[in-house]
C-alpha cells in the first residue's frame, strides 16, 4: 500500500492506495475536487458536507446514465441494466414457485 497526500476544496486529506492505483485515484480526486468547487462556486448550497452530497448525487447520477459501449448490453445505462435483472428475477421467482410445492 502506498499512501498520498491530496487536497479537495482545500482541505488536506492522506489515503491509501494499492500500488499502481495512484494514477486512478488522483484523477478520481481531481473529478471529485472540480464537481465540489463548481458546486460552492455557483454560491447555491453552503456547507461542505451539503456540497459533498450534492456532488456524490451528480457523480452517481452520471454512472447510472453510463452506457455499455459494447457487448449484448451496449446502449443500456446501468440503471435499465439494474431494471433488467430485477425483471429476470421476478420472472425467475414465478416460474420456481410452483415447484418449491413438490419437496
Amino acid at each position: 500500500m502506498i499512501q498520498l497526500d491530496v487536497n479537495i476544496m482545500g482541505q488536506a486529506y492522506k489515503l491509501s492506495c494499492k500500488e499502481g492505483e495512484d494514477k486512478a485515484l488522483l484523477t478520481a480526486v481531481a473529478y471529485l475536487n472540480d464537481k465540489m468547487s463548481a458546486i460552492r462556486d455557483a454560491g447555491k448550497i453552503k456547507g461542505n458536507d451539503r456540497i459533498a452530497v450534492m456532488a456524490a448525487l451528480g457523480v452517481t447520477a452520471e454512472l447510472l446514465s453510463t452506457k455499455s459501449p459494447e457487448g449484448p448490453l451496449s446502449g443500456l445505462s446501468i440503471a435499465e441494466v439494474k431494471q433488467k435483472i430485477h425483471n429476470m428475477h421476478e420472472v425467475l421467482d414465478k416460474a420456481l414457485t410452483p415447484q418449491e410445492n413438490l419437496f
